[in-house]
């Protein structure tokens, strides 16, 4: 069962990023919700223009 959305009616906070739910969603499927990841390309998965469009907008991360 999906946890509901904390910020639903909030116009304050901030929407999380297509990275951001990719990796929510690993860690409850690690967690063993069930969940599967669905394949590139089915109908609801992330295209590649939205790959390319969050790449754009995604923090750097820190060099070392």
């Amino acid at each position: 069962m999906a946890k509901p959305l904390d910020n639903v009616g909030d116009v304050n906070m901030k929407k999380t990023g297509l990275y951001a739910n990719i990796n929510a969603k690993r860690e409850r499927i690690e967690a063993g919700s069930g969940e599967r990841m669905r394949k590139p390309g089915s109908k609801g998965a992330p295209t590649a223009e939205a790959f390319k469009q969050s790449a754009k907008t995604a923090k750097k991360g820190k060099s070392k």
